[in-house]
């Protein structure tokens, strides 16, 4: 089983406790966000898990306790990206904070188990194409040595995250400007020795060097374990998506981190209510199992 830790929200850094809590008791309930009363009942043990990837904005707090996760494989997608306080509202600070946490986890686990990810990209008056060129530079500069890829993405517009999209003016790019900004990131980080990668685009970016990338990507895994995996690329993703199939052990509607081009967390309220029943000792994040539930082991 690929294992991940997660796409609906950033567990490293909002739910360390909780997830180091799961991993000491061996399983983890998680509950079917098409069909509120099916719950999940998911084997952590290190003989069930092929590989754990975690996708954070902030991992200090779970990384002084690294050495818990022992006996399992494991890599992180960390996004980090130019915006400030005014989208990723809860964010530490780049430079002081999350620059140095990402040279420090690279330095502990190895830089191939460390991906940066540049992304959602989004242009508005304020983060203009020569914002991101300065800013995305900046940070390849400070990690040249710390790891292998970086992958980037185009924000895509939900009803989820329409309203705050428009009040930062938000705008995405035309092919044309896509093109010549990838062929220019391309540029930056082939010159501090980092490869890019697009994440579920329908554009092909190749004639700018970039590929597709495969966020749970089955031939980093394989490098990672040293074993061979028998895994399917996952049919819940979308169609541009190259992921092999995982589990997800995350709960929408949680993530603390406040980015407002999120598509996780419907509002700020669902997130505040969801917050108040967190109890890191609980098998299911943000929640309780109740007496109308249905608890099924998942192969």
């Amino acid at each position: 089983m690929l294992l991940s830790v997660s796409r609906r929200t950033d567990i490293p850094s909002c739910y360390s406790e909780w997830f180091y809590n799961r991993i000491k008791e061996g399983f983890v309930y998680v509950r079917n966000p098409m069909n509120y009363r099916q719950i999940s009942e998911i084997r952590l043990a290190p003989d069930a898990t092929d590989c754990i990837i975690f996708w954070t904005k902030n991992p200090t707090p779970m990384m002084e306790r690294l050495d818990e996760l022992k006996g399992y494989a494991y890599y992180f997608q960390f996004t980090l990206t130019g915006y400030g306080r005014d989208v990723e509202r809860n964010l530490p600070d780049k430079r002081t904070v999350l620059i140095p946490a990402f040279q420090n986890l690279s330095d502990r686990i190895g830089r191939e188990r460390v991906i940066w990810r540049y992304d959602p990209i989004f242009f508005s008056d304020r983060y203009n194409r020569e914002y991101h060129l300065n800013a995305f530079r900046c940070i390849a500069e400070a990690l040249r040595g710390y790891t292998e890829k970086c992958v980037i993405s185009f924000v895509d517009i939900y009803p989820k995250n329409r309203k705050n999209m428009e009040r930062l003016s938000c705008r995405v790019p035309d092919e044309r400007e896509i093109r010549k900004f990838a062929k220019e990131l391309n540029e930056i980080a082939g010159r501090n020795g980092i490869a890019v990668a697009s994440c579920a685009e329908k554009m092909d970016l190749e004639d700018c060097g970039i590929v597709h990338n495969r966020c749970i990507d089955r031939e980093l895994i394989e490098r990672i374990t040293g074993r061979r995996l028998n895994v399917n690329r996952d049919k819940n993703q979308r169609a541009e998506c190259g992921c092999a199939a995982s589990v997800d052990i995350g709960t929408y509607n949680t993530c603390g981190n406040g980015c407002v081009y999120c598509y996780a967390n419907h509002s700020a309220s669902s997130v505040e209510s969801n917050l108040l029943k967190y109890d890191p000792a609980s098998p299911i994040l943000c929640g309780r199992v109740e007496t109308e539930d249905r608890v099924k082991v998942r192969r």
